[in-house]
């Protein structure tokens, strides 16, 4: 059978439009699948749109066969990935590609090949992905856990994805994983015992953030952030573009009693960020809010009542993360969170993540109060 295939380069905005569509053809009969709003698909990959852009290029791709898009494919490089040490997983001459769709195995293996091409016309000797598009946006391949909807700011893909990047000589480099707990169920008596101590030490508070003071406690989560973060593998730091258009994004779904700050002495030494399941709310609006999907979705972020809350950022300050203290600290974020997500929001379940597989802190944390793994996702690597 003759296949009239070709690779093109989006550099228009209608090409763009393509690119983001595509998608809701392919998983239109995928249940699980949550169509993201076209609207902030498109600012994604846009760079006037995205701070990410300031210190990162990209190009991206469709497959067409007689004129129809049947796979799409983005190639990019992050400078300041580069400058990160090659143990921690980036390094020099490492590029990325993401947002990876396809109807076909072939279509799939040809955009792959032209995204490897332009990596190296630009002196990248090894690539990763998927990364859609920053290390902080949705990295991975779901390769467990495709019967359930992803939470806010988590991918989905096909299951034969899987087995075409590992034909095409991929290797394993990192496995996330996210963990689901019952938030309705105490958590045991071990962990209630250690929270319980720590709400009575007085050198410790645990806080609820202000959003009235948005940028102060942005400021504080993200100097956390940047630090606890700074030797895990795949850290990129955030920059002040990246910081502002996130802000804006999420900030409709900034509550203050979600967001908990750790102090010891008075200075702020952890952080933990939960927010309601948007992708519950989106799921039925097929990524358009017209007519009337604005107007459902401001109700929605009025007061959200969800069935899940994502716990997607934690972070201790590294000078405390082998003490007992970081654990600590941890539950009691936590207990603090599950209370207020169950009589506030309706919540009835949590998922934690993602978390690195050989994060043994985290990994005994999430397990230690009922987290039971549900999903897990890949980043591939080769040599180009």
């Amino acid at each position: 059978m003759v296949r009239y295939l070709t690779i093109e380069r989006v550099d228009s905005p209608r090409d763009r439009k393509s690119f983001v569509r595509f998608p809701y053809r392919l998983y239109r009969d995928d249940p699980y699948w949550v169509p993201p709003l076209t609207g902030e698909a498109l600012e994604a990959i846009t760079p006037e749109k995205n701070g990410w852009f300031s210190h990162a290029s990209a190009q991206l791709f469709v497959a067409r066969e007689r004129g129809r898009v049947v796979g799409r494919i983005s190639a990019h490089i992050d400078t300041l990935a580069l400058t990160m040490p090659p143990e921690q997983g980036f390094g020099p001459g490492v590029g990325q590609w993401g947002l990876m769709e396809a109807e076909r195995e072939d279509i799939f293996l040809a955009l792959l090949a032209r995204a490897e091409d332009w990596l190296r016309e630009q002196g990248m000797t090894r690539a990763l992905g998927p990364v859609s598009m920053s290390i902080w946006e949705e990295p991975g391949l779901l390769v467990q856990g495709f019967d359930q909807s992803p939470t806010i700011l988590m991918g989905h893909a096909r299951p034969e994805y899987r087995p075409w990047i590992e034909r095409a000589g991929y290797a394993e480099v990192k496995r996330l994983l996210t963990f689901e707990l019952d938030v309705t169920r105490e958590f045991p008596k071990i962990v209630q015992r250690i929270i319980k101590a720590g709400n009575a030490d007085p050198r410790i508070r645990v806080r609820d953030t202000d959003k009235s003071r948005f940028d102060e406690e942005a400021a504080i989560i993200l100097a956390i952030l940047n630090d606890a973060w700074s030797s895990n593998w795949g850290f990129v730091p955030l920059t002040e573009p990246e910081i502002r258009d996130v802000g804006k994004k999420l900030k409709p779904l900034v509550f203050n009693d979600l967001i908990q700050i750790a102090e010891l002495d008075g200075e702020p030494v952890a952080f933990m960020i939960t927010l309601p399941d948007l992708n519950e709310a989106l799921k039925r609006l097929n990524g358009s809010l017209l007519p009337f999907g604005w107007l459902k979705l401001a109700w929605w972020l009025r007061k959200p009542k969800v069935r899940t809350m994502r716990v997607p950022l934690m972070g201790v300050a590294s000078r405390l993360q082998n003490s007992r203290l970081a654990a600590q600290l941890a539950f009691m974020m936590i207990e603090n969170t599950r209370r207020a997500a169950v009589a506030n929001y309706g919540a009835t379940r949590a998922e934690i993540g993602w978390v690195l597989e050989d994060n043994q802190g985290m990994r005994s944390v999430a397990e230690t109060v009922r987290g039971v793994l549900n999903k897990a996702y890949v980043i591939y690597g080769k040599s180009l």
